[in-house]
């Protein structure tokens, strides 16, 4: 087989989404497959390159809303690759139209991976009303798009998508891997009292939250839960890595901090790289994932399999996804944050085995559906 991957961003830009189809494009490679990446070339790359196996072709756009650009000038190299390939993959959003260009005018079967569909909630977002509505009436042009085949990241975002008004037989769920030879507990163990040393944590109890302060994360609420679990648990830290993007957000958070007069209750970390983050998730005793929707929820993911017992707001995906030593509370909710932080204190958590969601499976249920699409064994 043949795949022609369409997809805005592929590494080395930094991002989950950017890793799935890395590490699903490399899984194919690596069953004997031929795989091709169009992306657009980010300042440094090349315009065309190998990586194990995949060969990665760049499309030259703009700095300025380079993704929207790429949506126009990537339709050229996009037709041209497939007029050999078998299939095509691509993702929501911006690689969606000249993936389904490129298949209609070569007349090859496309699959779209829908990593999450936010409908109205777009409008609540950091974007704004107008933008917000702007990129609503994408999502929708996108999701309506004649795709032979659709594939949704978790069972919420399934029912997301027929709710939207795709055909449910259609659709296909397929989770995405997380690295569990990366987030391993037992890689990070020994670092857990050098970040706490150098945070001056001692011996208190400290919950971390991290990611993007946009409004869909729910970062907000994680903030205004710190001076309940202050009163309930007085030794304890909330450990808050926060990306500086947007930067409305970040400020908001910063701002939102000072006014609850909590900063001596919180440490504020700056963006870690891949290869920090786990160090500090092992080195907290709880993860709070106070997120009011979630595609997918990769930071739940990463906290169970690094055996850290997590908090997490029982929104869209997320229960689908946090195992082992839980609590879920209800979105937007700080003093149900704060109450499931305590319980994590206390020691009155829920257990469940650990759900395991695995490349291999990941790239085996892809290579299954082309092969049904293509009517190959």
């Amino acid at each position: 087989m043949r795949v022609l991957f369409v997809l805005e961003y592929f590494p080395p830009h930094v991002g989950g989404v950017e890793i799935l189809f890395q590490n699903l494009a490399e899984g194919l490679v690596s069953k004997g497959h031929e795989v091709d990446v169009v992306t657009q070339r980010l300042k440094g790359t090349k315009p065309y390159e190998e990586n194990n196996g995949v060969r990665i072709h760049r499309v030259w756009v703009p700095p300025f809303m380079s993704r929207y650009w790429f949506s126009f000038l990537s339709v050229p190299k996009a037709v041209k690759l497939a007029k050999e390939a078998d299939l095509i993959q691509t993702t929501t959003y911006n690689a969606a139209l000249p993936a389904r260009i490129a298949a209609m005018l070569c007349k090859k079967k496309s699959v779209i991976g829908v990593m999450e569909v936010l409908g109205g909630f777009w409008g609540k977002t950091e974007l704004g009303p107008v933008i917000g509505k702007f990129h609503e009436m994408f999502e929708k042009m996108i999701i309506s798009m004649k795709f032979d085949h659709f594939v949704a990241i978790s069972e919420s975002t399934r029912n997301d998508m027929v709710k939207a008004g795709v055909d449910a037989s259609k659709i296909t769920v397929i989770y995405p891997g997380v690295d569990y030879a990366f987030f391993k507990r037992e890689k990070y163990a020994s670092f857990r009292q050098e970040i706490r040393s150098r945070h001056s944590l001692g011996n208190d109890f400290v919950y971390i939250s991290y990611g993007r302060p946009g409004i869909t994360k729910g970062i907000e609420y994680a903030v205004r839960a710190v001076p309940i679990i202050a009163k309930e648990i007085p030794s304890s830290k909330l450990m808050l890595i926060l990306s500086r993007s947007p930067k409305s957000g970040y400020e908001k958070i910063i701002a939102l901090i000072k006014e609850l007069r909590c900063e001596n209750d919180v440490i504020l970390v700056e963006s870690r790289t891949r290869n920090e983050l786990p160090k500090y998730i092992v080195a907290s005793d709880c993860a709070v994932v106070p997120s009011l929707t979630e595609g997918f929820g990769y930071t739940a993911a990463e906290a169970v399999a690094l055996e850290v017992p997590v908090v997490a707001s029982n929104a869209k995906s997320l229960p689908e996804v946090v195992s082992g030593k839980f609590v879920l509370v209800n979105p937007a909710d700080p003093a149900a944050i704060a109450g499931g932080v305590t319980a994590v204190f206390k020691k009155r958590y829920q257990k469940s085995e650990i759900r395991r969601f695995t490349t291999a499976e990941n790239v085996n249920n892809h290579e299954k559906l082309y092969k049904k699409l293509l009517g190959v064994r």
